[in-house]
């Protein structure tokens, strides 16, 4: 969609078939860059939210998490999680987690199982895994 405007508005622009594929190339850039800021975003909502339920809970207690997303890209998404093991000591404690996402796919339930960590920064729980931490690397996820 956004070649296609690219392309409109550089025709409408310039007549320069160069001129025209470059504006029309930048448009579509900037949308796609655009699109994944959005998702990076939203990704870290769900991170954000799993390490938050993750944070309380003692070692093998099954806890729940979910996300509802302001901007509808992804569908909101659940699951339960639960502490598997516990890493560090009282001025770095992290803990381990394996947690589902639960959806629903043709009336079908199917849950999806992921290992993360997540550790303590002040008050507040955070997802500390390297893949995929969004926020430590940004793009090239």
């Amino acid at each position: 969609m956004a070649g296609i405007t690219g392309a409109g508005v550089a025709s409408a622009v310039s007549r320069s078939p160069a001129a025209a594929a470059g504006i029309g190339l930048g448009i579509a850039a900037g949308a796609s860059a655009g699109l994944q800021y959005v998702e990076r975003n939203v990704h870290r909502a769900e991170q954000d939210r799993i390490a938050e339920a993750a944070g309380p809970l003692d070692q093998g207690v099954i806890g729940h998490w979910s996300v509802s997303h302001t901007i509808p890209i992804e569908d909101d998404e659940h699951g339960d999680l639960v502490v598997t093991r516990l890493v560090g000591s009282a001025d770095f404690s992290c803990k381990e987690i394996v947690f589902s996402v639960d959806t629903i796919k043709k009336k079908i339930p199917q849950r999806a199982f992921y290992i993360a960590t997540v550790c303590r920064d002040g008050d507040v729980w955070k997802w500390a895994s390297a893949e995929p931490a969004t926020a430590r690397w940004g793009s090239l996820q």
